[in-house]
C-alpha cells in the first residue's frame, strides 16, 4: 500500500462570487421577469422595502412640468390619475349581504369530449374503451398512437382484453364527436373525416374527398397537373375543390381550448425610444418595478446593538448577525439593480448610435451589418455581457416593437465591395417573392440571378438558406391555381 504524502500546491483560478452570478442573472431578465424577481426579494428580505417617497416625488415632478388640457386626457389618464374616492361607494348598510360571484373558465377540451360521449349509448366496457381513446388525444385533436399499442397497454396496465377490431370500432365512435376531425391519426384522415361529415355532398366536396383519399401525396406536393389528368378535372373544378380543402381545420382540437390553457405571450418593452428635436432619446421602461431602499428601522436596530456590545446575550448576537446579513444582501441587490439599468442603457445607446440612420427613418434597408463584437468594442463591455443584454429584451420605437437581436446581422459584400447587412438582402428577396407570379413561382436559381441584377452576387444555396430563414417555401409549394 502506497504511503500518504503531504504536498503544497499553488493554483491560480478564476471563480465568480455568488453576487457576480446573481448579477449576471439579473442582467438577463426582461422587464416583466425583473418585476417578479424584485417582488420575491421584497418578500424574502425584511430589510428591503419600497421607497414610496422617491416614486411619489417623481410623479409630482412630472405633474408639475406641464398641466394637461382636458382634450388631451386619454382613457389611461382616467385609469391612472382619478382620485380613489371616485371608484368607491359607501352607500351600503350593515345588513347588506355581499356575495362573490365565481368566475367560470369553462370545460377543458377532454372534458368537452367526455361530455359528448355521455350522450352516446354505450355499455360500461365500451365506455371505458372510448374514455381511454379520448385520454390519448392531444390538444390538436389527433390520436398519436396506433390501435395495436393501445390494445397492448389496456391488457398490461388495466387488465382489459380487447381485440384490434373492437378498438377500431370504438375509435370510429370517438371520431363521430365534435368538432369534426377529432381522433384522426394523421392529417389525411383528419381532412377526410371533416369532408365525409359535410351535410351536403356536392360535386365539389366529392372532388375534394377523392383528392385527399387517393392523391394526398400529389396534393401536398402541389402536383396539380397530375391530379387534373387522373381525376379528369378542369382547372376551375380543381380550384373549387382545393379552396374547399383549404377551409378545413387541420387542428380540430384548437377550436375548443380552455382560456386557462391558452398561452398568450405578453411583450413589455424594456426600452422606449423617442425622437426629440431630431435627437434619439432612449428610456428604460420602469413598469411596476418599485424603487428600493434599506429599511431605516433595521439599520437603527443594528446601530443600537453595536453601541451596546458588552451586555448582549447569545440571542441578541444571533439577531445582530441575521440583521447584518440581510442588510448586506439588501444593499447588494439595490446596487445590482442600478448596475443592471446602467449596463442596459449603455448598451442600448451604443446600438442607437451604430444604427442611427435606421432608427430615425425606420427603413430596414438602412440597417448596417452589426455583430455583438461591434457593440462590445463601443461600450468596453465583454461580448457575453452584450449577448445577455440583447437576449429577450425589446424596444418600443415610433415604427413598432422589436427585439434587440433584430438589429444584429452579418455582413456581405455587394458588387462594389461595400459591406451590406444580410437583413437588407433578405428584405429584397422577400419583396421579389411577394411580387412573383404565383402560377409560376420563381425558383432559387432564378432568385439568385435576380439578386445578382440588384448588385448582390450570392450563390443558390445561400438564397435557399435566406428563404428558409424567412419561412418561405420552395417554388413548387408556393404555386397556386
Amino acid at each position: 500500500m502506497a504511503g500518504q504524502n503531504l504536498s503544497i500546491q499553488q493554483k491560480l483560478l478564476q471563480k465568480l462570487s455568488p453576487q457576480q452570478i446573481q448579477m449576471i442573472k439579473l442582467l438577463e431578465l426582461p422587464a416583466i421577469q425583473l418585476e417578479q424577481r424584485v417582488k420575491r426579494e421584497l418578500e424574502e428580505n425584511p430589510v428591503l422595502e419600497v421607497d414610496e417617497n422617491h416614486r411619489e416625488g417623481e410623479q409630482q415632478e412630472e405633474e408639475d412640468k406641464e398641466p394637461k388640457e382636458d382634450s388631451d386626457i386619454s382613457i389611461e389618464d382616467y385609469l391612472n390619475d382619478e382620485p380613489s374616492y371616485k371608484y368607491k361607494t359607501n352607500n351600503y348598510s350593515k345588513d347588506d349581504k355581499k356575495e362573490d360571484i365565481p368566475f367560470s373558465i369553462g370545460s377543458t377540451f377532454h372534458e368537452y369530449l367526455s361530455e359528448q360521449l355521455g350522450l352516446v349509448r354505450l355499455n360500461e366496457h365500451e365506455q371505458r374503451l372510448a374514455e381511454y381513446i379520448i385520454g390519448n388525444i392531444d390538444e390538436d385533436g389527433y390520436l398519436r398512437r396506433d390501435v395495436e399499442s393501445m390494445v397492448d397497454d389496456l391488457a398490461f396496465s388495466m387488465n382489459i382484453e380487447v381485440s384490434d377490431a373492437e378498438m377500431e370500432r370504438m375509435l370510429e365512435v370517438v371520431q363521430e364527436l365534435d368538432p369534426p376531425g377529432i381522433g384522426a391519426r394523421d392529417l389525411r384522415e383528419c381532412l377526410l373525416i371533416q369532408l365525409k361529415r359535410r351535410e351536403f355532398q356536392t360535386e365539389t366536396v366529392e372532388n375534394a374527398t377523392s383528392i385527399i383519399e387517393n392523391y394526398f401525396s400529389e396534393f401536398s406536393k402541389k402536383h396539380y397537373d397530375k391530379i387534373m389528368q387522373r381525376l379528369n378535372l378542369d382547372e376551375e373544378d380543381l380550384r373549387n375543390a382545393i379552396e374547399d380543402i383549404m377551409h378545413l381545420n387541420p387542428k380540430p382540437g384548437s377550436s375548443h381550448s380552455s382560456p386557462a390553457s391558452r398561452n398568450n405571450q405578453v411583450i413589455i418593452p424594456d426600452f422606449t425610444l423617442e425622437i426629440i428635436e431630431g435627437e434619439l432619446q432612449v428610456y428604460l421602461t420602469r413598469g411596476n418595478i418599485p424603487d428600493l431602499r434599506v429599511s431605516s428601522h433595521y439599520a437603527n436596530m443594528l446601530k443600537a446593538y453595536n453601541e451596546n456590545k458588552k451586555n448582549q446575550s447569545k440571542d441578541q448576537k444571533d439577531a445582530i448577525t441575521f440583521v447584518k446579513q440581510k442588510l448586506d444582501s439588501a444593499k447588494w441587490f439595490i446596487d445590482a439593480v442600478k448596475q443592471r439599468h446602467q449596463t442596459l442603457l449603455l448598451t442600448m445607446n451604443a446600438i442607437l448610435e451604430y444604427q442611427k440612420e435606421y432608427f430615425i427613418e425606420g427603413d430596414e434597408t438602412k440597417l448596417k451589418p452589426m455583430i455583438l463584437k461591434d457593440i462590445a468594442e463601443e461600450t468596453g463591455l465583454d461580448i457575453s455581457t452584450i449577448s445577455r443584454v440583447s437576449n429577450s429584451k425589446y424596444i418600443q420605437t415610433h415604427f413598432g416593437i422589436f427585439p434587440l437581436k433584430y438589429f444584429f446581422s452579418e455582413s456581405m459584400q455587394d458588387e462594389s465591395g461595400e459591406e451590406v447587412s444580410t437583413r437588407r438582402i433578405k428584405r429584397i428577396l422577400q419583396n421579389i417573392i411577394e411580387k412573383e407570379n404565383k402560377h409560376k413561382p420563381v425558383t432559387d436559381e432564378k432568385l439568385a440571378v435576380l439578386l445578382k441584377n440588384e448588385g448582390f452576387p450570392i450563390a443558390r444555396r445561400t438564397v435557399a438558406k435566406y428563404r428558409e430563414q424567412l419561412g418561405i417555401q420552395v417554388a413548387r409549394l408556393r404555386k397556386t391555381l
